[in-house]
């Protein structure tokens, strides 16, 4: 047991990538366990034995010499001033055996640093590992490079040519691993609240770390970056400027969601060439070709958002995410009493559906209403507001205050709504996190819709002023796209250089003013490390070495910006892609800007990823979920408001100088309609998946059922056998 302790255990701290490997000799003890354990292991899914090794193993973990301690997986960072009794329980609970609600997880603490933050680290055994990638369906490529559900039963299948169980899974599968089960870490019965804080309720089943970040008890986890990987991406990513983008290391070290955001960043961006290209020739050469250019627009429009769906079920399929449905695993924050799936068989928090679609019809959604009517009302009244000065004589040095006071109000609104749509959503109770950030999306942009489109909308139609329009255009697209990269990459190093530079100074300068030697300053520091180090020194534990480079790397990463998800991003795109097609009649050269920008904020947003954020959590995905309709209902809109904008052209009015109000009404009514007709018959025509994905979907669905004949008909024979030989024997005994 010592041993198999010890070389689970083995340090790594050395160098910041953290890898796992151990001598040859552990190697073959490792191999020849897991051939003893494969062997006891009948059927897949039977797990006892390994269950039984890591409670064994979760008894030493407290004993772990301080000399071999484990990669880091993932970074705790407590409140400063937690009770001694929550940060016990947090730890037992970290740390505790899975049939008392523990994690079986490894826990190092960190020494205390300057500002009194409470570090944990956290890692897990190759065993713990192996066990909870099955039990989490984790998709993982095999011998043919296929991407199929991790199994231990098939466990060579996952290991090609030469390499050892210890490699098998990457540096980023294992903190993903390791998250998921810190994650899943759920309340028992007899847990009523968090120790030292009566007041925060818990119910059976219930993320415990969930709740605890919620009450600001946890103040960040976050997993490390690998700076050695991370350079070498980044030199072949943000630092090559006319270089295709490294999909595959992208997936590999960020996951599948935000690799799929860039996916889809490229593509858009190299569909708006056409556009570009148009848009020039079309201001180059006459005005007269302005419906030519409205028409090819909307079909080009659709053509790129089918052929997008095709290419992001080629990906999905390809990462193994393509079957990912309702019935997926729940999220950690998903509440429910704990009960037995009755799809499944696993135990997992269990709530009706019915309840979720009651909060969203009776509440949610008219909340929601309001809010959009509220923002309506108060950009009405921004813009009569406006208008108003304009023509009175007292009021023309104020022409630019209402739009001026309208921009900060949609700002603060914007802050609020975002907490009141998450807050709605958690409250929804939403079993699946694509479910939970479908829904979410879908009420933040209604919302961004009515303040970025609105007032575009009253200018082309009510005042009809379609200079105004370009000029508003032109301004949104340049100014604003300009502000947004400011503000994503440079704002965010700024106040990080600043804070660094104020943490220095204050070093620096205090010493001056006191001698390091003087008893009262010694006191001070004497007083303010016991109290700081209290908690943790109290709990015996492994403890990172003082030298440890990882203590560094947390303290630095601890800093940088949380990782929240890709909404701003995609957001972006979503406000884009409607100025340049909503009103492409009006500023046909809009796809220009909006190109120009897209080449730069594919690298804008990869330094931000390598350099701003703390390293995301890889996040498993099918498609670009609510965004997808959201650019869909665009480019459905973009036809009515390009037909009624022609229809105001007061240019293209003239050339048909015959046709009466009625017939030039009847003209464009036909014209939309006909453009709704093609878009409709395109969306019917072009497939959601390629041909190569439906015969290798009906491929494995063909395999799958052979299988389980194949198993039936074993079982089926093995009972026979069993029949005939116990007939036999009776006649025999007669």
């Amino acid at each position: 047991m010592e041993r198999l302790h010890q070389t689970e255990t083995h340090s790594v701290s050395s160098n910041l990538n953290y890898s796992d490997d151990e001598d040859e000799e552990k190697d073959l003890f490792i191999n020849s366990l897991w051939n003893i354990h494969k062997t006891l292991v009948a059927l897949r899914g039977t797990m006892s034995t390994m269950k039984v090794d890591a409670e064994i193993l979760g008894e030493d973990l407290a004993e772990i010499d301080d000399k071999y301690l484990p990669p880091t997986y993932l970074v705790i960072q407590l409140s400063a001033d937690i009770p001694l009794k929550t940060l016990t329980w947090l730890i037992e609970k970290l740390r505790g055996k899975k049939r008392d609600g523990g994690g079986e997880l490894i826990v190092i603490k960190q020494p205390v640093n300057p500002e009194g933050l409470l570090i944990l680290h956290v890692s897990a055994t190759k065993l713990k590992l192996l066990e909870a990638a099955e039990e989490m369906e984790f998709m993982k490529a095999d011998k043919t490079g296929k991407v199929k559900e991790f199994s231990v039963q098939f466990l060579e299948d996952f290991l090609p040519g030469s390499m050892q169980v210890d490699n098998l899974f990457s540096l980023t599968e294992r903190q993903t691993i390791t998250r998921h089960e810190v994650e899943n870490i759920r309340a028992l019965s007899e847990e009523k609240h968090v120790p030292g804080f009566p007041e925060h309720h818990l119910y059976t089943g219930q993320s415990i770390i969930g709740v605890c970040q919620k009450h600001e008890i946890i103040k960040g986890m976050y997993a490390l970056h690998d700076r050695e990987v991370l350079k070498k991406l980044g030199r072949s990513w943000y630092m090559s400027i006319f270089g295709k983008q490294p999909y595959d290391e992208i997936k590999n070290y960020f996951g599948e969601a935000v690799t799929l955001y860039f996916h889809f960043l490229g593509f858009y961006t190299n569909a708006l060439v056409v556009p570009v290209v148009l848009g020039i020739l079309q201001l180059l050469f006459s005005r007269e070709t302005v419906p030519f250019f409205c028409i090819f627009n909307v079909v080009w429009l659709t053509l790129v958002l089918e052929i997008w769906r095709r290419k992001s079920n080629e990906y999905a399929y390809k990462w193994g995410t393509i079957g990912m449905t309702s019935m997926d695993e729940p999220r950690p924050n998903f509440r429910g009493a704990m009960g037995i799936d009755s799809i499944t068989g696993k135990v997992q928090p269990q709530a009706p559906r019915y309840l979720t679609y009651v909060k969203m019809y009776a509440v949610s959604i008219p909340v929601v209403f309001v809010c959009l009517t509220v923002a309506f009302v108060i950009m009405l009244a921004s813009l009569w507001a406006e208008a108003y000065a304009k023509e009175s004589e007292e009021w023309q040095a104020y022409v630019s205050l209402p739009s001026t006071i309208y921009t900060i109000v949609v700002l603060i609104m914007n802050a609020y709504y975002r907490r009141l749509a998450t807050f709605l959503t958690e409250w929804e109770n939403h079993r699946t996190q694509s479910q939970f950030e479908r829904h979410r999306v879908t009420k933040l942009v209604l919302f961004e819709f009515v303040n970025n489109f609105m007032s575009l909308f009253y200018i082309a139609f009510i005042t009809k002023d379609m200079e105004n329009l370009k000029s508003q255009l032109q301004t949104m697209l340049i100014i604003t796209q300009t502000v947004n990269h400011f503000q994503e990459t440079v704002q965010p190093l700024a106040i990080k250089y600043y804070m660094m530079k104020v943490h220095n100074l204050k070093f620096n300068f205090f010493p001056k003013k006191l001698d390091p030697k003087s008893p009262k300053l010694l006191l001070e520091k004497t007083t303010s490390n016991a109290t700081k180090d209290n908690q943790l020194s109290n709990i015996i534990m492994p403890e990172l070495q003082p030298n440890d480079p990882r203590i560094k790397a947390a303290d630095e990463e601890a800093e940088m910006e949380p990782f929240e998800g890709t909404y701003d991003d995609y957001l972006e795109l979503f406000t884009q892609f409607g100025y340049v097609f909503l009103f492409s009649s009006v500023y046909p050269l809009a796809a220009l800007w909006a190109y120009l920008n897209n080449l730069i904020e594919i690298r804008a947003d990869a330094f931000k990823f390598c350099k701003v954020f703390q390293r995301p959590t890889c996040r498993r995905v099918k498609d670009i979920g609510a965004w997808q309709r959201s650019f869909e209902i665009l480019s459905a809109l973009s036809i009515l408001t390009n037909c009624g904008l022609l229809y105001l052209s007061q240019p293209l009015r003239q050339s048909i100088p015959t046709s009466s109000d009625v017939q030039w009404l009847l003209l464009f009514v036909v014209l939309e309609h006909l453009m709704l007709g093609i878009r409709f018959l395109l969306h019917i025509a072009i497939s959601d998946k390629p041909e190569w994905v439906r015969v290798a979907l009906a491929k494995e669905n063909y395999e799958s059922k052979q299988a389980l004949k194949y198993e039936k008909s074993q079982k089926n024979k093995g009972l026979l056998t069993r029949k005939f030989k116990t007939v036999d024997e009776s006649r025999a005994n007669r």
